[in-house]
């Protein structure tokens, strides 16, 4: 279950540059070692060794993933990416069933109207910490409408979590 975190934009973003450094910083120099040490064992001297230079680069590529998921993306300095990452993954899963969920919200589903509720929070949340204020703007007023019903229903306005309950009951209701 996911749950919106309170952040700091600037603290957020600031963190998210350092990390992205570090993994680009990782990945140039394995990038280079890699095609350096391909060319050396397997290139010919004064050849054409581009073969060699893309392997070596394709290497460090998957090498650098690898690395990322396997042993950074738990490191406390890689957590604001991870969290980044897992909000908008949130929220691709609740867009996939957006048809469903707007149906469902129509017909005043409570599990619709907290998924929709959810998915206005968090994508208040991701555009304040991609400091795109202009794409929320233009969805204030869906929000605060939104809102507005739930509070008229006597519903709980605060959906900081994605139950995955919610997701399978939208689904099951507009299948």
């Amino acid at each position: 279950m996911f749950e919106i975190k309170q952040l700091d934009p600037e603290t957020y973003r600031r963190q998210t540059r350092r990390s992205t450094l570090i993994i680009v910083m990782i990945f140039a120099l394995l990038a280079m070692l890699l095609s350096s040490m391909a060319v050396l064992l397997f290139g010919e001297a004064g050849g054409d060794n581009f073969r060699w230079n893309m392997g070596g680069v394709i290497a460090g590529l998957l090498l650098t993933g690898a690395l990322v998921r396997l042993h950074f993306w738990s490191q406390p300095w890689m957590a604001p990416a991870v969290y980044g990452w897992q909000l908008k993954r949130s929220l691709m899963s609740v867009t996939n069933v957006m048809h469903h969920v707007t149906a469902g919200v129509e017909a005043r589903d409570p599990a619709a109207m907290k998924l929709l509720r959810f998915y206005h929070l968090g994508l208040t949340q991701m555009h304040q910490l991609d400091a795109n204020s202009s794409a929320l703007s233009q969805m204030v007023r869906e929000i605060n409408q939104h809102r507005e019903c739930m509070e008229a229903l006597h519903m709980d306005t605060d959906q900081y979590r994605l139950d995955p309950a919610w997701l399978e009951a939208v689904k099951k209701a507009g299948a």
